[in-house]
Parts: structure tokens; C-alpha cells; sequence
């Protein structure tokens, strides 16, 4: 490995834009935020030090041995997040970005395309939430914030256009059409920033010059070049130069390991796809590369299903890539079977209880009609309540392989039907018990409206819903009532405020109910509601106990009666299911 002379970013920007640089498939995706790309451009302009690059010279006999992707260019939160796969002609030798991705991609971003992301407080639905930015820097003042000099922000043209009375926005990537000094003279006079007051005009002139020298002129880019062409010593250099920085985590780790290993299969594509499939599953869930591995480690049997490098060799990443039709398939279905139950993001308080319901399926084969069949109606039942149990004692927190390894046993020897009962009992007394006591029973009823376990509470309370349908988690007595003019107009005494305002949210007064329903419930009086949807008393005896309403005046100003004697009979409910 030899110290290389060093280069402009101008040309490292060319050889990635005409793709003669590339990065291999061991790499892991783009990660940085726009604050770090405007504050690398800043360390730039201060003449800083931006760290050493390490590049890989794969041999053209070589080449055709590995997979490379190119550099992302108009990186988008949403809808482009990987990096395209890069075709590589036979014959030609390729220059591989060992170390630096993450920066050479920011600088690439900012001087041929452009950053995407969300817009806080918009629906991800709504196009107007991803505008497209590119990144300026302010030629006439220096940066407002303690550790910067330089403005840069990303911006869309019409922020910089808008922006003109306060701020001159040079789009960071036109300095590249830029030749000599003489050139900036001739944009800094047509802009009419040579006739502007004197410290304004000096510091455009001083701004426009520094990034010129800094993208154009001065060799920034030191590295060193890789001339070995045996990948496993590749691959250790790699995990060795990209410990610092925005640190891999293991799932980076291993699938830089499963990309250089399997060989029918391109890991990365694979798993990146799945993970973005299982996510617009029903209505959305956030799993990632982490959960996807840990699910490979377990469903594989292998012994160790900890994230440590060493664990893993050829051997056993031939074995996840044998077995990976299997893993996905047992992956999505118990995706599907949970999404079935009415959970998602919001809700599923653990990705981990996903992995022994997908081990389960894997041991029966993944039966395709699991979901519909009412042939497996009723184990579709104890998987729910083992889920259900799972996530409300919060048994996969700390340390999940305590739990994980167990379960796995468990259900190997025992998947004819799902051994709710077995695991149960094998976790009886212990710290990762699926049992409740009455104390626990008790503290499960604290829970509220917009916490993450009250789904999981009413999911008890209604075993036999369809999600299928929509339902709506609803304010039985309608929250929009709970206003000091509200209660006092109604009659409510003074002595029950506290009590209406503490438990508007209560799990006491929550009901999983249909969509259309409760849009047609909306704020409406409780009790008039209640007579006006349910004509005869048959209906009304059924919703009452479908939803255990207690057996009391349902007018407004009985609303602590109602709580209380309600509160007791989700007690007693649960108490008899758990």
C-alpha cells in the first residue's frame, strides 16, 4: 500500500461522474446528513484537513470477481436511498473506494446533484414533503453558528431566489464551471457584488476565490492505493480503516461479509429490497438490515446468533445464502400474519418478536394459506396471545438472545402447533416470565391513549377482530368534550374535574372500533350516540358486552361511575386471559 500524489476534488469528482471510481459491494449505503456535508465544505474552505482516502486498484483479471456499485448522485430519503448497481466492462481495471465513501458521496451530492429529505411535521404520503435541495453558500456574511465561517445550507432554487435581500446563494456546484480567477472577477461584477458596500463586497470576493481553490485548485484528496487483489485481506483492511467516522454497526459488518461471500446472490440487493418490501407491509413497519440479519443468524440454527465478526467465515454465510428463499419467505409471512393483527410501526414495540413467530413457520413449512385458512384458525390464536404477552412484559428487552435462544429450542422440538402453553411454563419464575401477577395486571391498565403498549392492551380485549378492516383506537366519552366550558356547562362538578381530566385518555375510556363508525361517532354525546346506533336491545347488549361497557348510566356526568366499574371488568378480562 503506497501514499499516492494527492488530487483535486475537482478530477476525484470526473473519475466518479465518467464511473471510473467505484465502490464495492462490502461497502455500506450513504449515511450522512446534510449538516455534515455543510460542515465538511467548511472544514474545506478553512484549508482543514478532511482525512486521508484509501483507494482499491482492482486488476482488470479481477474485476469481473466482485460486485461495485456507483456513487449515489440525487440522493432522495423516500424513493432513492441505494446505490445503483454499476456494470463493469470486461477488461477494465477499476479504481474501488476502500475509505471515504461517506465523503467523497457528500462532495459528489453537493457539486453534481442533490439531497431529498423529509419536511418535518408533513405526512409521508405528501409529495410536497421531499423537496429537492441542492447546496449555496452565502457570498455576502459568514455563518451564523459558533463553528462555522462559511453559510453553506441546502436549499431548493426557489428558497435562494426568495431569499436575494438578505443573501446572495451561490450553488456550490457551479464553481466547477468556473476556470480561472479571471472568471470569478467577471460573475462577481454581473452579479453586482463588486458594487456593494465594501466589507460585503470583500468578503464575496474572498468566499468565491476560497472555494475555487479548495474544489479547483489545491490537491485535497490524500490516499493511499491498494494494489492486493486477495478479498479476504481486502475485506480486513476495510472493517479496520471504517472504524471511525460514522461507525458500521455489525448488521454493516456482516453484510459486507455476505456480499463478498455469497456467490449465486448479491446480499446487499437482496436484503436492502426485502427490508424496503416488509415495511410497506399493511400499514408500514421500520425494520432494517439488523433485524433481517438477526432473523438469518436464528432461523439458520446457528449456535452463536450474536452480531460478532468472528462468528462468521465462508462456511456460515453459504449457509444463510442457501437458505435465503426460506428466511424471506417465513420473514414476510409472520410480517403479514402480525400486520393481520392490526399491528405496525406505531405499535409493534419490539422487531424481535417477529423472529420466533418466522422460526415457527419455517418448521412448519411456511404454509402459504396461513393467514386465510381456517384450518389454522386456532394456532393463528396462540400466536397472537404468545405476541400479545411477549410485548407487554417487555420480554425482549436487555438482553434478546436470552429469550431468543429458548424459544428457538422450544419450538424445534415442538411446532405441530404453536407451544404457547410449553413456553409458558419453560419461562415461569424467571426474569423473562410471560405470567402476570396482580400488580402487573394493574400497572398494565395505566397505560393510555398515544403510548406504544395500549394497542397491545386492547388487542387482549378483542382477540377475534379483523383487521382486515380498519379500526380506530376511540375516546368512548369524546376527548373534544373534556374542556373546563364543556364540563361546567354540562353539570359537572367541581370536586370531578380532576378526575375527567386524568382519565380522558384512560385505557377505561379506549375501544377498538370499525372506521366508519367511529367517523360517524366523531364527537358526539356518548349516550345519544349509543341510542341512536343501536335501535333494539339485542344490538345493544351485544356492543355492550363486546365492548365491556358496565352496566350504568352512560349520560356524561356519570363518567367516574363508568370508568371505575369499567377499569374492573378489563381487570377481571385480563386477569382470565393472562
Amino acid at each position: 500500500m503506497a501514499f499516492q500524489t494527492p488530487l483535486t476534488i475537482k478530477k476525484v469528482i470526473e473519475n466518479i461522474h465518467k464511473k471510473k471510481y467505484l465502490l464495492p459491494a462490502i461497502q455500506r449505503e450513504f449515511v450522512w446528513g446534510t449538516e455534515q456535508i455543510e460542515k465538511l465544505f467548511d472544514s474545506l474552505m478553512q484549508g482543514y484537513p478532511v482525512g486521508s482516502f484509501l483507494f482499491w486498484d482492482v486488476k482488470k483479471e479481477k474485476s469481473k470477481d466482485f460486485q461495485f456499485y456507483e456513487f449515489i448522485r440525487n440522493y432522495h430519503e423516500k424513493n432513492n436511498r441505494h446505490n445503483p448497481l454499476a456494470s463493469v466492462d470486461e477488461g477494465e481495471d477499476i479504481i474501488a473506494i476502500l475509505d471515504g465513501q461517506q465523503r467523497l458521496t457528500s462532495m459528489y451530492i453537493a457539486l453534481k446533484g442533490t439531497y431529498t429529505y423529509k419536511l418535518p411535521r408533513m405526512r409521508r404520503e405528501n409529495p410536497l414533503a421531499y423537496p429537492e435541495q441542492q447546496l449555496y453558500v452565502d457570498l455576502l456574511g459568514p455563518s451564523e453558528d459558533f463553528d462555522t465561517i462559511y453559510d453553506f445550507r441546502f436549499l431548493t432554487n426557489e428558497e435562494a431566489d426568495a431569499d436575494y435581500k438578505d443573501a446572495h446563494w451561490f450553488k456550490v456546484a457551479d464553481i466547477l464551471n468556473i476556470n480561472n480567477p479571471f472568471e470569478i472577477h467577471q460573475y462577481l461584477i454581473k452579479s453586482g457584488l463588486s458594487v456593494i458596500e465594501q466589507e460585503k463586497a470583500l468578503f464575496a470576493s474572498e468566499t468565491l476565490h476560497k472555494l475555487y481553490q479548495a474544489i479547483n485548485e489545491t490537491p485535497n484528496i490524500n490516499y493511499f492505493l491498494e494494489e492486493e487483489q486477495k478479498l479476504d485481506k481486502v475485506l480486513n483492511i476495510f472493517i479496520r480503516v471504517n472504524s471511525g467516522g460514522t461507525k458500521l454497526s455489525y448488521s454493516d459488518l456482516l453484510l459486507s461479509i455476505a456480499t463478498a461471500q455469497w456467490r449465486n446472490k448479491d446480499a446487499r440487493q437482496e436484503i436492502t429490497r426485502f427490508v424496503d418490501e416488509i415495511n410497506q407491509i399493511g400499514s408500514g413497519f421500520n425494520f432494517n438490515k439488523d433485524f433481517v440479519l438477526k432473523a438469518c443468524l436464528v432461523l439458520c440454527d446457528f449456535k452463536d446468533i450474536a452480531f460478532k465478526v468472528d462468528n462468521f467465515n465462508s462456511e456460515t454465510m453459504q449457509k444463510i445464502e442457501c437458505n435465503w428463499d426460506n428466511i424471506r419467505e417465513s420473514i414476510r409471512l409472520a410480517v403479514n400474519l402480525v400486520s393481520s393483527y392490526g399491528y405496525n410501526q406505531d405499535t409493534l414495540t419490539s422487531k424481535n418478536a417477529i423472529i420466533p413467530i418466522a422460526y415457527y413457520l419455517l418448521k412448519r413449512d411456511i404454509p402459504h394459506n396461513y393467514i386465510q385458512s381456517k384450518k389454522y384458525q386456532d394456532d393463528r390464536k396462540l400466536v397472537k396471545k404468545w405476541l400479545v404477552l411477549g410485548l407487554l412484559k417487555q420480554v425482549f428487552s436487555g438482553q434478546p438472545d436470552n429469550v431468543l435462544r429458548p424459544l428457538r429450542k422450544i419450538i424445534n422440538m415442538n411446532h405441530t402447533d404453536f407451544p404457547l402453553q410449553m413456553i409458558i411454563d419453560e419461562f415461569k419464575g424467571g426474569t423473562k416470565s410471560f405470567s402476570f401477577n396482580d400488580d402487573e395486571i394493574n400497572n398494565l391498565l395505566t397505560y393510555e391513549y398515544g403510548q406504544k403498549h395500549t394497542f397491545s392492551i386492547l388487542a387482549l380485549l378483542y382477540p377475534n377482530l379483523d383487521f382486515r378492516n380498519k379500526f380506530h383506537l376511540d375516546h368512548i366519552f369524546a376527548k373534544s368534550l373534556f374542556t373546563k366550558r364543556n364540563l361546567s356547562k354540562t353539570g359537572v362538578s367541581q370536586d370531578n374535574l380532576e378526575f375527567y381530566f386524568e382519565h380522558v385518555n384512560s385505557i377505561a375510556n379506549l375501544q377498538l372500533l370499525e372506521g366508519i363508525p367511529n367517523i360517524e361517532k366523531s364527537d358526539k354525546d356518548f349516550e345519544e350516540w349509543f341510542n341512536e346506533t343501536f335501535k333494539d336491545g339485542s344490538a345493544k347488549s351485544d356492543y355492550l358486552a363486546k365492548h365491556y361497557i358496565p352496566n350504568v348510566s352512560l349520560k356524561f356526568t356519570n363518567f367516574k361511575e363508568f370508568v371505575e366499574k369499567r377499569r374492573e371488568l378489563i381487570y377481571q378480562k385480563v386477569k382470565s386471559i393472562v
